[in-house]
């Protein structure tokens, strides 16, 4: 399961998602629910029981009523601007610009002394997010930052 405009935090596993058949929502509750990185998670939903079941929901739009998600307790990594990005080890590489949505590929645009540089914002890559902080630590890739 994706998620576009709403993270795996802000979810209430107590309340239903609503997947649309035929045009009307159709409630399934969250049995077991594994965030896979910032955009993704792994989650079992009731009366999906088989591969059959599974394969029926594959492409659907997934939605929350409004009013069961949980959007005080801290930031998302979808507004991480301005934030400090940290390489593993402890180097500061810069401050991120801005981030864009590719789909399939996120990224951040983060400014270092050597200008501006495009990071893939890979669930793999992070190695810590610290929204009171404001610090991203990632594994970056030797190659991207030269």
């Amino acid at each position: 399961m994706g998620f576009r405009e709403v993270y795996p935090e802000d979810i209430d596993l107590n309340e239903p998602v609503f997947i649309e058949f035929d045009g009307l929502p159709v409630p399934f509750f969250i049995e077991e629910f594994q965030p896979k990185g910032t955009t993704k998670a792994l989650v079992r939903l009731t009366g999906v029981k088989s591969l059959a079941d599974a394969e029926e929901l594959v492409g659907k739009d997934v939605s929350v009523e409004e009013g069961t998600l949980d959007l005080e307790e801290e930031e998302g990594l979808g507004d991480i601007t301005g934030w400090t990005l940290v390489q593993d080890g402890g180097t500061e590489i810069g401050t991120v610009e801005d981030y864009e949505d590719i789909p399939g590929n996120p990224c951040i645009y983060v400014e270092t002394a050597a200008g501006s540089k495009m990071i893939p914002l890979h669930e793999d890559l992070i190695v810590d997010a610290d929204p009171e902080a404001r610090r991203l630590t990632m594994r970056i890739p030797s190659g991207l930052l030269d």
